[in-house]
């Protein structure tokens, strides 16, 4: 893309950016891999399994015990990972199969996928535009102090568990990106996932165990902080316009990050082309990363900036 053509770009009302690849390219690119999701999928959960199992047996041993529990946790949270992906249904060629894993591996944390679909559908049609984007209701990291309480993950608790309920209680008039002919699919979907959360409960309290504590509550408590410090990467400091160029940041990070990530971390490829799979955004970033104007090395650097600004902006 020449100077000019980038000035256009980034001019012209709607941002029209995504001509930077030709239409073979993007076929080519968003190919659907059944074996190479489930390999994906297999492999996560098998990380789930090992650390959970290494945090289950080793109590007491904690030198082993709480990396497991870090590890175990994180892998929960990042659960969210395939939700998206699969809710973006880019994953498997079967839209049934991508349902069903979005919807489990929401289950594991602590988002409903159904739900989720509709909200991050508008995320993409409006992404960083004021009064559009449902993101921009999230808290803003404006100093220090509001930094550290959303790495926290309590901010985000309250909000899945306000939201869970009133979506089961079918309270959705403040959700406009939930259409009317989906609000049954809604408020059904997000009653069973409370339904399986009540029976783990229910199955603790008779067995006299601390099941769903110990082997989900706090390895999320523990994961969601993981998560939000590298979430809040993905659009914090970007332009609030709708320039795909611009408002979305990719970040370079460790094989393990994108591992649990599904890749994520090359967002601004994913919000540009989210047609292109988990699998194909190494590919697509070698491709597409000199266009973009935020592409950082490292969440450690990307939430020192974050930081840094907030102290500016709060002096």
């Amino acid at each position: 893309m020449t100077q000019g053509e980038s000035l256009a770009c980034k001019t012209d009302k709607q941002h029209n950016c995504r001509q930077i690849l030709s239409v073979q390219e993007l076929r080519v690119l968003s190919d659907r891999s059944n074996w190479k999701g489930l390999i994906q999928l297999a492999m996560h959960l098998t990380v789930t399994g090992c650390s959970g199992y290494l945090w289950a047996t080793n109590f007491g041993n904690w030198w082993l015990a709480i990396p497991a529990l870090v590890i175990y946790g994180f892998s929960i949270a990042s659960m969210f990972a395939p939700m998206h992906e699969c809710g973006h249904r880019t994953v498997f060629v079967s839209n049934s199969l991508n349902d069903a894993v979005a919807w489990c591996a929401g289950l594991l944390s602590f988002y409903n996928s159904t739900f989720f679909r509709y909200y991050h559908k508008w995320h993409h049609l409006y992404t960083r535009v004021p009064d559009k984007d449902p993101e921009l209701t999230d808290p803003k990291p404006s100093n220090l102090g509001k930094y550290l309480l959303i790495i926290s993950g309590l901010p985000w608790w309250k909000g899945k568990i306000r939201g869970h309920f009133r979506a089961a209680l079918g309270l959705l008039e403040d959700c406009p990106f939930v259409p009317e002919t989906a609000r049954a699919a809604v408020i059904r979907s997000t009653r069973l996932q409370l339904a399986v959360y009540a029976g783990a409960i229910a199955l603790s309290i008779a067995v006299k165990q601390p099941w769903f504590v110990l082997y989900w509550l706090l390895p999320l408590l523990i994961g969601q902080p993981i998560l939000r410090f590298i979430l809040l990467a993905e659009h914090t400091g970007c332009t609030l316009d709708a320039n795909l160029l611009t408002n979305t940041r990719t970040t370079l990070t460790l094989l393990p990050v994108r591992f649990f990530m599904w890749n994520m971390p090359f967002h601004a490829e994913h919000h540009l082309y989210p047609s292109i799979g988990f699998h194909a955004l190494p590919k697509a970033h070698q491709q597409l990363s000199s266009h973009f104007t935020h592409v950082d090395s490292g969440y450690m650097k990307v939430n020192w900036d974050i930081v840094a600004k907030s102290a500016q902006s709060a002096v």
